[in-house]
């Protein structure tokens, strides 16, 4: 039992340090891209800093959704961030599975180039939108009477640069249309619905990003047009730009060997895939070690038969 549970551990080993290779290789060719996401993640977040300057509370306007689902109130205004949190950590732990796993689909980094890609176009949209009308915002802290409604002056722009995170991003007011949250959780879902393998996740992913829609009404941190525009113009960003960037390679097929190459590796590409078939090697990574094939027959871990022992059926 001790050495069946270490060579699994060996193999696990094996298998996450082959993984961690391709990816970093991966990441050298694309770290311009998900470092240009990554800080317009900080450049959304200042922008919508940004606006809660201009937002001037004001009686929160009639709203059909307002009207039909009941209020939840601040003891329960966590609800709603609990159901983010986890559709946010679950999407993040899921897309670093190929690490771990053996039936791999997807490649991390491609994975987040082009969630990034999907997160930067539909955040530029709103960021017009919420600065073309700055509505009085509906959540508690936003309405009259509140002292986080209304920022005061800055003193400095350092004061600005920094946002005041993570509290300013919390406490935001004005940055309404549409719904950042609702951004995060159609892209997650889009994406999963696109590489993801199990088909309940999937459709319990559309249902928790239903109740998500609900939840942020009924807490009141949005208005009910602010998470209505978010589903239809999330879908369109996502299927716009999915059909303008390069499709990523798929795994399963053993088509790991289409991963993007520069010109100078291709000469070491077609090196290297002849030395994976004259040794027997799958494309996966994973995959890399040396095989013995004895009269047909595969034997891993470098272990070898003897050919008439073969032949005599022993």
């Amino acid at each position: 039992m001790t050495l069946y549970i270490g060579r699994d551990a060996s193999k696990l080993w094996k298998r996450v340090c082959a993984e961690t290779l391709t990816e970093i290789n991966l990441l050298a060719e694309n770290w311009k891209y998900l470092l240009a996401g990554l800080i317009f993640q900080y450049v959304h977040g200042l922008a919508a800093r940004g606006v809660h300057y201009l937002h001037r509370p004001g009686p929160v306007l009639q709203d059909a959704g307002f009207f039909l689902l009941p209020e939840l109130g601040q003891d329960k205004a966590y609800i709603s961030e609990t159901l983010f949190t986890f559709i946010f950590l679950s999407f993040i732990l899921w897309s670093f599975h190929p690490f771990i796993l053996k039936s791999k689909k997807i490649y991390t980094v491609l994975v987040w180039c082009r969630v990034l890609a999907f997160l930067v176009a539909s955040q530029i949209l709103r960021i017009f939108t919420f600065y073309s009308t700055q509505l009085p915002g509906p959540n508690y802290h936003c309405r009259e009477g509140s002292e986080l409604a209304r920022l005061p002056r800055p003193d400095s722009v350092i004061e600005v640069l920094l946002i005041n995170f993570p509290r300013g991003m919390v406490y935001g007011c004005g940055d309404l249309i549409f719904s950042s949250h609702m951004i995060f959780t159609l892209v997650f879902v889009l994406t999963y619905q696109k590489y993801g393998t199990l088909r309940w996740i999937k459709q319990l992913s559309w249902l928790l990003a239903v109740i998500q829609s609900f939840l942020i009404v009924a807490s009141r941190k949005h208005y009910t047009v602010d998470v209505v525009v978010a589903w239809y113009t999330v879908n369109l960003v996502v299927f716009f730009i999915d059909n303008k960037l390069p499709e990523m390679p798929d795994r399963t097929g053993g088509a790991s060997l289409l991963l993007p190459m520069s010109t100078k590796d291709k000469d070491s590409k077609t090196k290297e895939e002849n030395h994976k078939l004259l040794n027997g090697n799958s494309g996966d990574p994973a995959d890399w070690w040396q095989r013995n094939q004895v009269n047909g027959k595969t034997l891993e871990n470098g272990n070898t038969g003897h050919p008439d022992a073969a032949m005599n059926g022993v």
